[in-house]
């Protein structure tokens, strides 16, 4: 029997302590972005894609980070209001939204 999920989507809940220099994406919103791609998925007849809320994905200061395995694709500055485009390009397209994708390095910030 294969795995049910061939992909899985992982969205940066962390919380940093109040004040913290480098932000955190629980503060941005990485709860409400984990819950749209839920929705999202079903709503766009997705199946084979599993949404998980993740620990720290060491992106705090572009976040919410988001990042779709096993494709290897990473977004940045991911809102409610993207994922439905991540969702109908990435997922069923095979098209990354570029706008979005993560650059590297990473800038930081020391906390």
């Amino acid at each position: 029997m294969p795995p049910p999920y061939t992909r899985h989507i992982f969205t940066c809940t962390n919380r940093r302590p109040d004040g913290s220099p480098r932000g955190c994406c629980a503060t941005k919103g990485g709860d409400e972005v984990r819950l749209e791609f839920k929705k999202q998925l079903d709503a766009q007849g997705v199946t084979g894609v599993r949404s998980n809320g993740a620990g720290c994905l060491d992106a705090c200061e572009v976040g919410v980070a988001v990042v779709v395995y096993p494709d290897d694709v990473w977004y940045q500055a991911v809102k409610k209001e993207d994922v439905a485009e991540i969702v109908a390009s990435h997922l069923k397209g095979g098209q990354p939204v570029e706008r979005l994708r993560m650059t590297f390095p990473v800038p930081r910030k020391k906390d």
